[in-house]
C-alpha cells in the first residue's frame, strides 16, 4: 500500500501543509500527503474483523444463558470481564506506544483475539468463558489504541473524516456479529464459532502490512505532526474539567449502548415473544444504524466543530429513548434505528476533540478513552443485569431512558479553535 499524494495549488494549501512533507522533498514538490485512503481502509476493514468476533460474544448471550443455565448477572459478569480486560490494558498500553511506538503489535493483539475466540467455541464451563472473554478484551486493549494512531497518521489532517472511517469498520462489524450468529452460530450450535477464526487469521495478515506502513512512516510523520500540532490555549484545570465532562458524557452513551447491545434480544423476546433469530436481526438492524451512524460524527465535527457534534448526539437523542420502553414491535425497531444513527455519531467527535485537548499524546488519550468506553460498557452490562434479575427487563429500559438527558453538560465544553484545512 502507498501513500497517494496530491498536487495542490499553492493558494489553496494550508501554512501547515509543509510540515507533512519529508524533510528532503524535491523542490518542485507543493504536494503534501494528502489522506491515506489506502491505509485507512485496510485498518477499518481489520477494525470490522476484530470487532465482528468480538460481537459474536454478545450475539451468542441466549445460547450461553440456555447452554449454561446462566441468570442475566452472570451474562453481565461475562461482559464485564471482556470490557474490564479491555479497559484497564488499553491507556498502559497507549502510554507505552506514546514513548516507543510498536507497529507490530496490531497482528500480536489480534493473535490474542483468535485465541479467545477458539476458547469461546470449546469452553466446557462458565469459568473458561470468563478466560475466553478476557482473551479478546486483552486483544482489543492492543488494537485500538495503536490503530487510532494508524488512523490519525494517515487522516493528511482530516482528523474527524479518518476516526470516523476507522470507527464505521469497527461499528459495521459489531453488527455483523448478531446476523452472522442466526445464520450460522444458531442452526449449527456454539461449537461453529471457531469457523471465525479464518476471520482473525485475515485480519492478522492485512495489518501485517498495516503495521509495515506504520513501520516506514510514523518516524516522518510523528515528527511532522509534533512540529505542526495544535495547541489550545486552555489552563491545566480548564482541560481536566473539560476531560471529566467528556468522561461523563461517555458514561451516559455507553451505559445506554450496554442496556440495548448486551440485553435487547431478551428484552423483545419477554415483551413480544418473538423468536432468538428474529431478535438477533433485530439487534444486527440496531447495530447496522450504529455504524452508519458513525459515519457521520467526525467529518461533520471537521467542519463545523465537535462540540456541536457531541452536543446534538447526546442529547439529541433523549426524546426517541424516552419514548422506546412504550413503543410497539413496530416502533420499537424503528426508534432503535434512530437512536443508533444519533448516538452513534458522538465518539469520534469526543475522541479527537479530547486529542485536540491533549496534543501529542495520541496513543494515551486513545487509550484512555476506548478503555473508559469499554469499561463503561462492561459496568453497565453488569449493573444492568443485576437490575434486570432484581426488577425485570423492562425496568431496564425505563431507566436507561433518561441517560441521555446527561448530554446538556456539554454546554460547559469551551470552545476549540478549529485547525484543520
Amino acid at each position: 500500500m502507498q501513500t497517494r499524494v496530491e498536487e495542490l495549488p499553492s493558494a489553496a494549501m494550508p501554512p501547515a501543509a509543509s510540515l507533512d512533507a519529508p524533510p528532503q522533498a524535491p523542490a518542485t514538490a507543493t504536494a503534501r500527503h494528502d489522506t491515506d485512503f489506502g491505509i485507512l481502509g485496510a485498518i477499518s476493514f481489520s477494525h470490522l474483523l476484530n470487532d465482528m468476533i468480538q460481537s459474536l460474544i454478545l450475539a451468542i448471550y441466549p445460547l450461553l444463558k440456555s447452554g449454561f443455565n446462566l441468570s442475566f448477572a452472570q451474562i453481565g459478569t461475562i461482559t464485564l470481564t471482556y470490557q474490564i480486560t479491555a479497559s484497564l490494558l488499553q491507556p498502559a498500553v497507549g502510554l507505552i506506544t506514546d514513548k516507543k511506538p510498536m507497529p507490530y503489535s496490531l497482528p500480536i493483539g489480534m493473535g490474542f483475539t483468535l485465541c479467545g475466540l477458539l476458547l469461546l467455541a470449546t469452553a466446557p464451563n462458565f469459568g473458561v468463558l470468563l478466560v475466553a472473554a478476557a482473551l479478546v478484551g486483552t486483544g482489543s486493549s492492543v488494537f485500538h489504541p495503536e490503530s487510532s494512531r494508524v488512523a490519525r497518521m494517515a487522516s493528511g489532517g482530516r482528523h474527524g473524516l479518518a476516526q470516523s472511517l476507522f470507527q464505521v469498520g469497527g461499528n459495521a462489524g459489531a453488527s455483523l456479529g448478531p446476523l452472522l450468529a442466526a445464520w450460522i452460530i444458531v442452526p449449527r450450535g456454539r461449537g461453529s464459532v471457531a469457523w471465525f477464526a479464518l476471520a482473525a487469521l485475515l485480519a492478522i495478515v492485512v495489518l501485517l502490512q498495516v503495521s509495515r506502513w506504520y513501520r516506514d512512516h510514523h518516524a516522518v510523520r510523528g515528527k511532522a505532526k509534533a512540529r505542526g500540532a495544535s495547541h489550545v490555549s486552555l489552563t491545566p484545570a480548564q482541560v481536566a474539567w473539560s476531560l471529566l465532562i467528556l468522561g461523563l458524557l461517555i458514561f451516559s452513551k455507553y451505559f445506554y449502548l450496554a442496556s440495548i447491545s448486551s440485553y435487547y434480544t431478551f428484552f423483545l423476546i419477554h415483551k413480544f415473544g418473538v423468536s432468538v433469530q428474529n431478535a438477533q436481526t433485530h439487534l444486527f438492524v440496531f447495530l447496522l444504524a450504529v455504524a452508519a451512524g458513525s459515519l457521520i460524527g467526525g467529518p461533520v465535527g471537521d467542519r463545523i466543530g465537535r462540540k456541536w457534534v457531541i452536543w446534538a448526539s447526546i442529547l439529541g437523542v433523549a426524546p426517541f429513548t424516552l419514548i422506546l420502553p412504550h413503543a410497539s414491535l413496530f416502533w420499537t425497531g424503528v426508534l432503535t434505528v434512530i437512536i443508533g444513527l444519533i448516538l452513534a455519531s458522538a465518539f469520534s467527535a469526543i475522541l479527537v476533540y479530547a486529542q485536540e485537548l491533549i496534543p501529542g499524546r495520541v496513543g494515551t488519550v486513545s487509550g484512555l478513552f476506548f478503555g473508559f468506553a469499554f469499561g463503561m460498557g462492561g459496568i453497565g452490562a453488569a449493573v444492568l443485569g443485576h437490575i434486570a434479575d432484581a426488577r425485570g427487563i423492562e425496568y431496564v429500559y425505563g431507566l436507561c431512558a433518561y441517560l441521555p438527558l446527561i448530554g446538556i453538560i456539554t454546554a460547559f465544553l469551551p470552545n476549540l479553535e478549529r485547525k484543520s484545512a
